[in-house]
């Protein structure tokens, strides 16, 4: 073997972070839609995921923030303060008559993205009121000793809970857009999760891994058709028929106010542009009343009854033929 330098190859791809990638996550498909759908369009104003310790809540909802926008989200700690959520001035430079902004969380989160707050039950119901009021005005203002600032802002969110350490009350339940209970995973599934996980930890320690190269560039396409469907989400027709057809189905499942009609609306046509559907069709409205409207019914108002079955289905069938 000569001392010579080998030609140049291909750049290697940036070392991965040790989470395992979007596009190789098994299960959970109802929350893969939601994050998608809230993704192509961000006015659904976020997703509640609920689910005991251990179903991969977390691991989802970072994997795909990898995948959508090439970073982690930013975390919410559970000891927030308002200064830290809306930022302020630096103190130092306001007591020399420089006011200085220094930026928080909800500013960081739309550079990067995504806001996530791990355990939005525990959160200060303040906090959890302030950040759901920026995510649905897209207006962030902060007014502080005497000086005022106002700026546009705009990123995805995921709040997670677990219903067994404490409920979230009715009227920010009702914020969120989207609602899904994480499933535990079926016997072939917890398999093919298992040599998923292992297989990735594996390759981490593989140089320049064809397995971990493949599962990037099917994040890619994934990326890729988000942007698409984001781009196409304004052409998308909801003509008058679909939107008595969202009204109707809100009603009859007993949903609270007319929020969930909006947001079953919002969330039909953002997954016919995920289909490269030119109109909302039925079997859109359909697929995402579940999301859009379990956490709207009375019975989950103490935010621990979040099931969607064949009660509701039978309520809404002939709606749909």
């Amino acid at each position: 073997m000569s001392g010579a330098p080998s030609p140049a190859g291909p750049p290697r791809p940036t070392p991965p972070i040790p989470i395992l990638p979007y596009s190789r996550i098994v299960g959970q498909d109802e929350l893969k839609v939601a994050l998608e759908l809230n993704f192509i369009a961000p006015d659904i104003g976020g997703v509640l995921v609920s689910g005991q310790r251990g179903t991969a809540k977390s691991t989802v909802v970072r994997a795909f923030a990898l995948m959508s926008g090439g970073a982690l989200p930013v975390t919410l700690p559970i000891n927030a303060t308002d200064d830290r959520v809306l930022g302020g001035w630096e103190l130092d430079a306001l007591m020399q008559g420089e006011p200085k902004r220094q930026p928080g969380l909800l500013e960081e989160a739309h550079k990067k993205g995504l806001l996530y707050v791990d355990e939005v039950n525990l959160l200060d119901d303040h906090i959890v009121n302030i950040i759901l009021d920026v995510v649905s005005t897209g207006v962030l203002s902060v007014q502080r000793e005497g000086l005022d600032t106002t700026a546009h802002v705009s990123f995805g969110l995921v709040g997670t809970m677990n219903p067994e350490e404490g409920s979230l009350r009715a009227q920010l339940l009702d914020r969120f857009g989207l609602m899904v209970p994480t499933a535990e995973l079926g016997i072939e599934d917890r398999h093919r999760m298992i040599d998923a996980v292992l297989t990735f930890e594996e390759e981490l320690r593989v140089e320049d891994s064809a397995w971990i190269r493949a599962a990037e560039q099917d994040n890619e396409r994934l990326r890729g058709g988000l942007l698409v469907a984001r781009d196409r989400l304004p052409r998308v027709r909801l003509d008058g028929k679909m939107i008595r057809l969202c009204a109707e189905a809100a009603a009859r499942t007993g949903a609270v106010g007319q929020r969930g009609d909006l947001l079953v609306a919002r969330a039909a046509r953002a997954l016919a542009a995920k289909d490269d559907a030119r109109r909302v069709e039925p079997a859109h409205v359909r697929r995402v009343l579940p999301l859009a409207l379990r956490h709207r019914r009375p019975e989950s108002a103490h935010g621990s009854a979040f099931g969607w079955g064949q009660d509701e289905d039978a309520a809404v069938s002939d709606l749909f033929g």
